[in-house]
């Protein structure tokens, strides 16, 4: 992970301190299980929770050790009976390695996840607050990057809202299906430990039961976490993009916040560049790369071999990190985003009001003009605009209408009432209270 897009909250989660913390916790919960279930003498379950509970363990000393013994889990036992003294012979009795691996990997995703639901719900209420307060704010709709039809700023953001809010509801999902808990042997058998201990550790650290394990819990689920943080990151890059265009010196209809004393180039002091926006982006990338090599982890040889641990050491910290901050980034850029109504309104204008091409073409077959035929009628007088805005850069206000006007085959179908009623553009914005109520 990068220090430069990491908060603190999440990088804790998979420090190495709070990593060995877990394997403790695991293993001295196991500790109860076995104790209770007579495999080991009460009094060293509780010594090992007294002796090892205060401990501070030492990373470097455990990678020391690792390095002689060339294995983590044991490095950390070594390092952990210094603390306990004898006692430290009950520990890991009947677990595997993977056991704490797997366990502590599902207790770490969880918490993750809960941070990063923290920022999705602070998307999500940046997004409601400024659509609502853009709820009639009109702007041109875009398709393919050309002038479309009126929609608002609102409706926008609207949109932007449903969609983090079906990502939540699949990182819900993604929580719940990570959040198991395997302590079921070298095998995934039982043979060497009773399936009671796995529910006593999994009730302690919050976790649910794996059904059915091999060596491991099973990849599917890991694939689908990380499938689910690489959608929430597609959204996040699709806001990015929409701001990243709004602000382009052409269109300039919303830009990011430029605070006081910021500079923009090294070179040029004009510029105003949406570096966040393309930040964004970027972490979206870094996210998502993550996906597939999750989906590979998923078929490995028989009960197990270790080609997906050296992937999940990475992307597990990494996806975590960097979409947490990318949420509270994109947050930041939302509530603060400054907004051009009037700006909007003059984009839209410049084609002199050709977003209305579709009333017309429906006006006339209502009036009984073949669609073909409609459509051209309407086509040659829209391009006629285009033309005017190509050269000039701005067709003019009423264009189409005075062109509308001055064909005689459309006006022989419509009355000059008709036409003029046609470019109201409050008729584009009936339906977005039904939009809205739909969304919130």
């Amino acid at each position: 992970m990068i220090e430069r897009y990491a908060r603190k909250e999440m990088t804790e989660i998979w420090s190495a301190a709070t990593k060995y913390r877990i394997w403790f916790e695991i293993e001295a919960h196991g500790c109860d299980a076995l104790a209770e279930l007579g495999v080991i003498p009460k009094s060293a379950a509780k010594n090992i929770w007294d002796k090892g509970g205060s401990a501070e363990f030492d990373v470097a000393k455990i990678d020391e050790i690792e390095r002689e013994v060339k294995h983590d889990v044991i490095a950390f036992l070594t390092h952990l009976a210094e603390f306990i003294g004898e006692d430290a012979r009950f520990v890991h009795q009947g677990f595997t390695s993977s056991d704490i691996l797997d366990t502590t990997l599902s207790v770490q995703l969880a918490r993750a996840t809960d941070l990063l639901l923290v920022g999705m719900d602070r998307v999500l209420t940046a997004l409601e607050k400024r659509a609502k307060e853009h709820k009639h704010t009109i702007t041109i709709g875009r398709s393919h990057g050309i002038h479309a039809e009126p929609t608002t700023f609102g409706v926008k953001l609207a949109r932007f809202h449903a969609e983090f809010a079906r990502g939540r509801a699949r990182l819900v999902q993604a929580r719940e299906e990570i959040a198991v808990c395997a302590i079921s042997g070298a095998i995934g058998t039982f043979a060497n430990i009773d399936p009671k201990v796995e529910e006593h550790v999994a009730e302690k650290m919050g976790l649910a039961i794996e059904p059915v394990s091999s060596q491991i819990i099973p990849r599917d689920r890991h694939a689908a976490f990380f499938a689910a943080l690489g959608v929430i990151a597609s959204s996040i890059e699709n806001v990015a993009v929409e701001i990243r265009h709004l602000q382009r010196t052409e269109v300039l209809e919303a830009e990011e916040f430029f605070s006081k004393g910021q500079k923009g180039s090294s070179a040029m002091p004009h510029k105003r560049n949406p570096v966040l926006t393309e930040n964004l982006s970027g972490l979206a990338r870094l996210v998502r790369m993550a996906v597939v090599p999750a989906m590979e982890n998923v078929a490995l040889w028989h009960e197990r071999d270790i080609s997906h641990s050296s992937v999940e050491r990475g992307i597990g910290p990494d996806s975590t990190v960097h979409l947490d901050f990318a949420l509270h980034r994109l947050a930041g850029v939302i509530e603060n985003l400054v907004v051009y109504p009037e700006k909007m309104k003059s984009n839209m204008d410049r084609l002199g009001g050709l977003h209305n091409s579709q009333r017309f073409l429906l006006a006339l077959t209502q009036a009984g003009e073949q669609r073909e035929s409609a459509y051209r009628l309407v086509q040659r007088n829209a391009m006629k605009v285009w033309e005017m805005f190509r050269t000039q850069g701005n067709a003019g206000e009423g264009a189409f209408l005075n062109l509308i006007l001055s064909d005689q085959d459309v006006m022989a179908l419509l009355s000059e009432d008709q036409v003029r009623a046609m470019f109201d553009d409050e008729y584009h914005l009936k339906h977005v209270d039904t939009i809205f109520a739909r969304v919130f």
